[in-house]
């Protein structure tokens, strides 16, 4: 994958990701997973800031699907859970999502941000 290739439509319209879409694709980076697993590694991931209940997931891989970035993986066993695992469509957008969060951090660093907003409960 070129970093410095553009991104077909189909890649641009998804960016920014959501949070969740992020943390379901970020969840499948390292391989197939089944969608309770898929839930307690967005949890991990997000540093329990981001809880996605059954609803929420499903609903992301369906549209993920639908886009074709990510896919349901055969299972020949008698193992009813389905599994899913990036595409390389999937992966060339978890990719590009990477680099645009490292150039926002790198953006930020230019301009010697350090902290733009007070921490709540401090002035």
């Amino acid at each position: 994958m070129n970093p410095s290739a553009p991104l077909n439509s189909n890649l641009q319209d998804m960016r920014p990701l959501s949070p969740a879409a992020f943390f379901v694709l970020f969840a499948l980076a390292d391989g197939e997973k089944h969608g309770y697993l898929i839930m307690q590694d967005v949890k991990v991931l997000s540093g329990g800031k981001l809880q996605m209940g059954p609803a929420t997931l499903y609903t992301m891989i369906e549209k993920l699907a639908d886009r074709s970035f990510i896919e349901e993986v055969e299972n020949d066993s008698q193992d009813r859970r389905r599994n899913y695992r990036l595409t390389r469509a999937g992966k060339q957008l978890l990719n590009a999502e990477f680099l645009r969060q490292n150039e926002v951090l790198l953006l930020a660093k230019v301009k010697k941000v350090k902290k733009v907003f007070p921490l709540q409960g401090k002035a």
